[in-house]
């Protein structure tokens, strides 16, 4: 009896300690394999930071569903994209709108950048606060309407 408490004290400092570890142990990572899904295998995730990985799970609980990582990582993104640092990913929720993924992300502690695709696809990454839209076309993404107005 007191051995099993012993080992259940040992197991609840242990699990408080491995917070402020950098890499995940395999249980945490099963367990995140729980919160979100990747699209193929060859979306690289597993770079994915704790407050990245924290709106994943914010947008998981808010809409009911798994977000799908449509992409990752990409060491080929443009400069100062937050894909290059692993900072951000590509989502989108099967039978989830746009708008109620947009209003998920913007309630979790972490989030900084949304944006949304004409696809349906929405980034998010945990940089500076701000959002955007793109459809295509050449250069940066178009500024939403209150950003051009605050912009001036």
């Amino acid at each position: 009896m007191l051995l099993a408490c012993v080992v259940a004290l040992t197991s609840l400092f242990a699990t408080e300690t491995t917070a402020g570890r950098k890499h995940a142990s395999r249980a945490e990572k099963g367990l995140e394999a729980k919160i979100y899904t990747i699209q193929t295998p060859r979306v690289r995730h597993r770079c994915f930071p704790g407050k990245l990985r924290g709106v994943l799970t914010h947008i998981a609980r808010v809409v009911g569903r798994r977000p799908l990582v449509t992409s990752g990582h990409r060491s080929n993104g443009r400069r100062g994209s937050y894909h290059r640092k692993c900072l951000a990913a590509d989502i989108r929720v099967p039978g989830v709108s746009v708008k109620r993924i947009i209003a998920a992300a913007s309630t979790a502690p972490a989030i900084g950048g949304i944006g949304t695709y004409c696809n349906g696809i929405v980034h998010v990454d945990v940089g500076p606060k701000r959002r955007w839209h793109y459809c295509g076309g050449s250069g940066f993404a178009r500024l939403t309407k209150r950003a051009r107005f605050a912009a001036r």
